[in-house]
């Protein structure tokens, strides 16, 4: 089963949302700025990407520009930010049981889905 992390404003998340609703497959749809993620969750899919909490992060969004753009960051600092301001998660991710993807063009969640 897949999960993507969705915001209904976004072009791209709406993208990759119709090509899982597109390939049949069973997918569930978390809306992660209505229901936010925890840090333990947001932990788990930075496993699931291997990545990096900075690589998840939206650095173009005000929060961040605002709050910790040319500050020095621990990875912790990160993941705190993460939870405090859910909008700056890149969107959309698309997760399973064992792995994921940031659906950054739709085509990655395309090949990730076969």
């Amino acid at each position: 089963m897949y999960t993507i992390l969705h915001n209904s404003r976004c072009g791209k998340s709406r993208e990759s949302l119709k090509v899982l609703e597109d390939s049949g497959k069973e997918f569930q749809i978390r809306e992660y700025l209505k229901e936010p993620l925890s840090k333990k969750e947001i932990k788990e899919i930075l496993s699931k990407l291997k990545v990096n909490p900075i690589d998840i992060v939206r650095t173009n969004e005000e929060d961040w520009k605002t709050n910790f753009k040319g500050k020095e960051l621990t990875d912790e600092d990160i993941l705190d930010a993460l939870v405090k301001f859910p909008k700056l998660i890149q969107r959309p991710i698309v997760i399973d049981e064992k792995s994921g993807v940031i659906g950054r063009p739709k085509e990655l969640v395309e090949d990730f889905i076969k």
